[in-house]
């Protein structure tokens, strides 16, 4: 397969990898994207997770807190953000958050099926459809979470007008100001670390084994441990893989409060659960980010006038 500029180019952005290296990747591979990616990460070329959050697409995510036992997220896309900061669009995801907060859809199908809260004669999906001819642009409901505390409370947290939204379900058997102040904090700081799991116990064996693959590909392409005994090598590893797990569970994270800037969020949270005479922990939680994982369309202005000239 013939590697293009333009390959070489999305590679780089992903990888933060250089030029050369990410066109050999791709000559490895085939021009297989993500198994060029996997090749700089064995290589030690690129950081240890691709940037696939690069924001691309425009819109909102939306928070809905109903009362202290349920909330819902919802992300709704637009393909310009001329059109997300318009009015009208915002009103739209407001009440898809309305609707999402009161839903019962398991899944996206489901939920895109539902009597439109708005306007029973029409289905959700209907009502999109409806946006679309009155914006005059393509809009997408593109996902939706909604959380029911049956042991403790909700709270919510939205960074930069809706760029950001995240909802937390903590257990607790006290709902006080300062437990949903607590818990305000740690929505602000999953916003602000993007976590991917509440702790170690949720980390999969699948994902460990899988980055126990990719640093030991590095630690074989590191001179520095070249000869090294298998033992010392095998501690090099877990050594990483505690550093990387501690970086992508929220409760291994500092605690971006804290003081001494040692404290972890476990240790704060069980500060707190101390200071108010109650059981506190993080059960759940849902950090949507807009565009997430998106790419955005680049106009081709010049193939565009051709196409229409019949060039």
């Amino acid at each position: 397969m013939a590697i293009t500029a333009a390959m070489v180019k999305e590679l780089r952005e992903l990888t933060g990898a250089g030029m050369m290296d990410c066109k050999k990747a791709l000559g490895e591979t085939d021009g297989d994207m993500d198994a060029a990616v996997e090749y700089l990460r064995k290589n030690g070329q690129a950081k240890a997770e691709k940037k696939v959050g690069r924001i691309a697409a425009e819109g909102l995510c939306k928070v809905v807190l109903k009362d202290d036992r349920t909330a819902a997220v919802v992300e709704v896309n637009s393909e310009t953000d001329f059109v997300a900061k318009n009015e009208v669009f915002q009103s739209f995801v407001a009440a898809v958050a309305d609707q999402a907060v009161d839903s019962s859809a398991a899944d996206m199908d489901a939920f895109m099926a539902e009597k439109w809260n708005q306007d029973n004669s029409i289905t959700v999906k209907e009502a999109l459809v409806a946006q679309i001819a009155k914006i005059g642009e393509n809009l997408n409901i593109r996902r939706f979470e909604k959380v029911v505390a049956d042991n403790g409370c909700v709270v919510s947290y939205t960074h930069g007008g809706g760029r950001i939204g995240v909802i937390v379900e903590a257990e607790t058997d006290v709902v006080n100001d300062a437990i949903k102040e607590a818990m305000t904090n740690v929505a602000m700081q999953i916003a602000a670390l993007s976590p991917k799991y509440v702790s170690t116990d949720d980390v999969s064996e699948e994902y460990k084994a899988h980055e126990k693959e990719i640093l030991m590909a590095q630690i074989a392409n590191d001179p520095k441990m070249a000869g090294k005994p298998e033992k010392v090598i095998e501690g090099a590893v877990v050594g990483r893989l505690n550093k990387e797990l501690k970086e992508v569970c929220l409760l291994e994270q500092p605690y971006v409060k804290a003081e001494d800037g040692k404290q972890t969020v476990a240790q704060y949270l069980a500060q707190v659960a101390k200071e108010n005479g109650a059981k506190l922990s993080v059960k759940k939680f849902f950090r949507f980010e807009t565009g997430e994982g998106l790419e955005k369309k680049v106009d081709d202005f010049a193939a565009e006038v051709a196409a229409q000239a019949g060039m």
